[in-house]
């Protein structure tokens, strides 16, 4: 496979062994430019650990990684940050990359948070946060986005108004994206492939594909696979960076 296939990383048989437990093992897929790959299953189920695997944070792994681009962009589940710290929006977005204030600006205006340039990071909501975060990966256009729960703290209003945001990032920027998602009831349409994880592949497919799999219904319930749904409406509003719904 090469990069004139589209492929921007695949994973052959992967797993990862720590204190002699496997947190996952036999994991297999690939992430192509243009689409969504998304990772669902249960807290420890190992997701963050296939995606830590995928950027290749991960060494003695079982299995190859077999990467076609190192322009990677990465939102962490968890990130460790002084909240009693005068730091800025446009400070955080320098903490690691010396980037022009015109990258900045591009990456805070495509997520839409712009105007929080110049406020205190202790000062914004959950879905601001987020929205930053996600400027801040995309602020050198990577080829590859991996999220890792990206609506965490956010409302379900909020929830969908950034799942849109990351369809748009997708259509933008022409790049592929592996997505991890605890969140079993609501899946984006625009997701193309669902892998459910529980330390190996329970099953993968469509989203709709997944949510009549009996190995997804046997693991979450057959409550969870009737009640799993495909966010797909006509839009007569929009929704704004704190989760409120305005008519157009």
């Amino acid at each position: 496979m090469s990069i004139e296939n589209n492929i921007l990383v695949k994973l052959n048989n992967v797993g990862f062994q720590q204190n002699q437990k496997w947190l996952v093992q036999g994991v297999s897929l690939q992430v192509e430019k243009g689409k969504i790959v998304t990772l669902i299953g249960p807290n420890g189920s190992g997701k963050s650990t296939t995606a830590k695997i995928a950027l290749g944070l991960f060494k003695n792994i079982e299995g190859q990684v077999e990467k076609f681009t190192n322009n990677i962009g990465y939102v962490p589940q968890k990130i460790s940050i002084d909240w009693t710290l005068p730091l800025r929006v446009r400070d955080f977005m320098l903490l690691t990359d010396n980037l022009t204030e015109d990258v900045i600006d591009e990456a805070l205006s495509l997520t839409g948070v712009i105007n929080l340039k110049d406020k205190s990071l202790g000062n914004l909501s959950g879905g601001e946060f987020q929205r930053v975060l996600l400027a801040r990966a995309i602020s050198k256009k990577p080829e590859l986005l991996v999220l890792d729960e990206p609506v965490q703290g956010v409302g379900f209003t909020g929830e969908i108004a950034l799942y849109e945001l990351i369809k748009e990032i997708l259509e933008k920027l022409n790049c592929g994206i592996l997505l991890i998602s605890h969140d079993l009831h609501t899946v984006m349409s625009t997701t193309d492939h669902v892998v459910c994880l529980n330390g190996h592949v329970c099953c993968s497919g469509s989203p709709k594909e997944v949510a009549k799999n009996s190995e997804y219904k046997a693991l979450f319930g057959e409550q969870a696979a009737q009640t799993l749904s495909i966010y797909e409406h006509k839009h007569d509003h929009v929704h704004t960076n704190d989760g409120d719904i305005k008519k157009n």
